[in-house]
């Protein structure tokens, strides 16, 4: 009479040893240059209010005034 499956000890396997790290050819300081400047191109312009264009005439007159 055979062993159910569960009682039957399976040979070890030796593991795959863990590969090498790789390193990348691209520093993180111009990695994160590269996604300022891809967000900065794909983000479209903002639109302007009335009001924030009363609030930038109000500061450009206080200048003058000056």
């Amino acid at each position: 009479m055979s062993a159910p499956e569960r009682e039957v000890e399976k040979p070890m396997t030796p593991a795959a040893p863990a590969p090498a790290p790789v390193t990348a050819p691209v520093t993180m300081s111009a990695l994160l240059a590269s996604c300022a400047a891809a967000t900065a191109v794909s983000t479209p312009p903002r639109q302007s209010s009335a009001r924030t264009r009363d609030s930038e005439e109000g500061t450009a007159g206080q200048r003058d005034a000056a």
